[in-house]
């Protein structure tokens, strides 16, 4: 929310206040550098604060009044199992609908990644034009910080955004509403490919907001009405997985496609995020969604 939008504008805010964008001989300017103190102080004291003063039942008394409905199903007796062989056992008993939402998730992340990696490089070297050893360039700088801003802009309209999605999702539904907010953001970064003022960026970020506060959103409250309450915990822990999975993979290749495939051209990187976020747009439509139903009958 506002810590996103106040982290992404911070070193622009930084550098428009006298610290140096010159990146010099440590290879990292002075308004980068302060960013990234300030914003580890903030999430210092984040977390002690969620540490000392937030509150939390005892699992004795949580357990009292969130026992499944059927104390002889498999899940109530987990903590009886072998927790190891308990874990694999729940891999191979995924529900439908959270491995159609993988696919969707994976297609999701894995643009996102891109987007987080390679928009600096993009827009320095297609929006600014610059070339060669670019990144000891001032202009570099310029254009991360135009990039931090325009991220700034995404969070903001996420922020914004995510307050309508439950009326939204009433009226449309919830695999629409996600598909419709993905394909905002595909649109978005694909749009990139075609700005050549830096001002532009922030426009082509308001689509990524609508995606971003619905990837964060949507596929939990869809997953949600496929599992059983005791097994809640180990499932969202499984689904996490699709959130991982696709940034390590981009971590590992991302650059090596870049280098070689793309010769070079980041730009490229973020055009695919796009066409990612489009083909997560689509898959969503074919996820089976059975709270949907579930509420189509309660209108009736």
């Amino acid at each position: 929310g506002l810590g996103a939008v106040a982290g992404s504008a911070l070193p622009e805010i930084l550098a428009k206040n006298g610290f140096s964008m010159d990146s010099g001989a440590s290879g990292v300017a002075d308004n980068i550098k302060y960013a990234f103190y300030i914003g580890a102080a903030v999430f210092i004291i984040a977390i002690l604060i969620t540490v000392f003063f937030s509150k939390e039942y005892p699992p004795a008394e949580y357990a009292k009044y969130n026992q499944p409905e059927n104390t002889n199903t498999a899940a109530s007796n987990t903590v009886k199992e072998n927790w190891l062989k308990s874990i694999f056992r729940d891999f191979s008993t995924v529900p439908k609908t959270m491995r159609q939402l993988g696919l969707v998730q994976f297609f999701s992340w894995f643009a996102l990644f891109s987007m987080w990696v390679f928009t600096t490089d993009a827009v320095a070297t297609h929006v600014y034009g610059l070339t060669g050893d670019y990144v000891k360039d001032i202009k570099y700088n310029e254009a991360g910080n135009k990039v931090g801003s325009a991220f700034g802009v995404y969070n903001f309209v996420a922020m914004i955004y995510a307050l309508f999605l439950p009326l939204i999702a009433k009226y449309i539904g919830r695999k629409l509403t996600h598909a419709i907010s993905l394909a905002a953001g595909g649109i978005g970064l694909i749009s990139i490919y075609f700005i050549k003022d830096p001002a532009m960026l922030n426009y082509c970020m308001i689509g990524v907001g609508l995606a971003w506060a619905s990837i964060l959103a949507m596929p939990y409250v869809i997953l949600s009405s496929s599992i059983p309450p005791g097994k809640l915990g180990i499932y969202l822990g499984i689904f996490n997985f699709f959130i991982t999975l696709p940034q390590i993979i981009n971590g590992a290749l991302g650059g090596f496609i870049v280098k070689y495939i793309y010769k070079g051209l980041p730009i490229y990187s973020i055009f695919m995020a796009g066409v990612f976020l489009l083909c997560a747009a689509v898959s969503v439509i074919y996820v089976y969604d059975p709270g949907a139903a579930r509420i189509e009958k309660e209108k009736i």
